[in-house]
């Protein structure tokens, strides 16, 4: 049998075990651990290859930022930050026809470029807008799908934890990856109200407008996310903006996951001042944390037990060989995998699908040529697009059923709501993102645009 052959084999076994409940990470590490020792025939092989590839993974110190980030939304959300987004946005917003919706969107933005996780976002923007919504009359439908769609806006925006761990397998600079998840998240805001806006058009008795806010309390309210803008400045700004000026060149002002320390640290002495964040809002917010991170790393851990395995069967190097010798067009091959991640976005989590096709969809995706207009895109810029491509159809697995996380988090929150009205409230959402992954194929300039400016 070839390393292919095996692969294959070993890959449906492996999602035969998740569909059975198998725990994700313990479903690939199992797999590579049992894969390796058929492949090179002996059953000691892969412990001793445990020592090594344990340290080799967790000695990244890329992956400190994880951590990081996770405490800057942990404590974002004890801090009330979500409060005062939405306030403002629908003081701004509000008056219009479905203006609390797209309020809610704008809050759910503001959050994700602090906290960086889709989860967090979702739970904490639907405490805030889903009671505000339904007070005002607003259909289960479009106030549950509304949220659960806003919520992807945490991984969207940066910072984003599984930008971070796209850009460690895949090798490229995480700022980079930031800069250029900006545009593709600004448009994903514009469509989400876009959207809300054709809903309530088509289906009127689905929203209702509230009164407008006269303009002083509109700018008392705007004035009030201060925090939330100097924050993402400084983070965003630090860690991309050219602020030192050297003898090797400009430099920014930190790295990464100094930036990431530097902004947890904000939000924390932020949510101290304002009283939000007590000590045993801190205490609860470490744990969270550390447990959040040991599920991220025990995931990590398994992704390169089974990579590992990968790498001895070259089933990678066999499948580029193979899928070049078919002679099928880049686009076509970038359209089946971005298919196959909103297949898998319905069983499997966002970051579950990063680990666990990153490294057999990567190299292929490498050895593609893609031209746009009479200019070929160059092996980074072919790497960031498909980043963010990936990371978008990734989003869209978080709102899909049967297995849409954010769905139920929501749903979870109005409890009278059945969740096939919720499936019904997000699938204008969904339509959305497929506009949105279309039009970013089809002009990568998009996406790249501000990485060619900044870079």
């Amino acid at each position: 049998m070839t390393g292919l052959g095996l692969a294959i084999i070993a890959f449906v076994l492996m999602l035969l075990a998740i569909f059975l409940r198998v725990p994700i990470g313990a479903a690939m590490f199992l797999t590579g651990f049992i894969g390796t020792w058929i492949v090179l025939g002996r059953p000691l092989a892969p412990l001793g290859q445990l020592k090594s590839l344990t340290y080799d993974t967790f000695s990244n110190y890329s992956l400190s930022i994880v951590p990081l980030f996770l405490l800057m939304g942990q404590f974002a959300t004890k801090a009330g930050m979500s409060e005062a987004l939405f306030r403002a946005a629908s003081d701004w917003l509000g008056h219009r026809k479905g203006g609390v919706a797209m309020a809610a969107v704008g809050a759910c933005a503001g959050f994700g470029a602090v906290c960086g996780s889709s989860l967090a976002t979702a739970s904490t923007m639907g405490q805030v807008a889903l009671p505000e919504m339904r007070k005002r009359g607003y259909s289960d439908d479009l106030s549950t799908g509304v949220l659960a769609a806003g919520g992807t806006l945490g991984i969207l925006i940066p910072p984003s934890i599984i930008l971070v761990i796209y850009a460690i397998l895949a090798q490229q600079n995480i700022v980079k990856m930031f800069v250029a998840a900006l545009v593709p998240g600004l448009l994903a805001v514009i469509g989400y109200m876009l959207t809300v806006a054709i809903y309530v058009r088509l289906r009127p008795n689905a929203a209702t407008a509230a009164g407008r806010v006269p303009c002083a309390q509109r700018f008392r309210t705007l004035l009030a996310i201060w925090p939330v803008v100097v924050i993402f400045g400084l983070v965003m700004g630090g860690i991309a903006a050219d602020w030192n000026w050297t003898q090797d060149g400009v430099q920014a002002l930190f790295t990464p996951t100094e930036g990431a320390a530097v902004g947890a640290v904000a939000v924390g002495i932020y949510g101290g001042v304002t009283g939000g964040l007590t000590w045993n809002g801190l205490l609860d917010s470490v744990l969270a944390v550390a447990q959040t991170t040991a599920m991220i790393f025990f995931i990590v851990l398994g992704a390169q037990m089974f990579n590992s395995f990968l790498a001895f069967t070259q089933a990678p190097v066999q499948l580029v060989e193979w899928i070049t010798a078919q002679g099928y067009g880049s686009i076509l091959i970038l359209s089946i995998m971005l298919v196959a991640y909103l297949i898998f976005g319905c069983v499997m989590d966002s970051l579950s699908m990063i680990l666990l096709t990153i490294p057999i969809f990567f190299p292929v995706v490498m050895a593609l040529e893609f031209t746009f207009g009479g200019y070929t895109l160059l092996p980074e810029e072919v790497a960031i697009w498909f980043g963010i491509l990936a990371l978008i159809v990734v989003e869209v697995g978080l709102i899909t059923p049967p297995v849409g996380m954010n769905l139920f988090i929501i749903n979870a929150m109005a409890r009278d709501v059945p969740i096939a009205r919720t499936y019904a409230g997000v699938a204008p959402f969904v339509a959305s993102d497929v506009i949105r992954v279309v039009i970013l194929v089809a002009f990568p300039g998009v996406t790249l645009w501000l990485v060619r400016v900044m870079f």
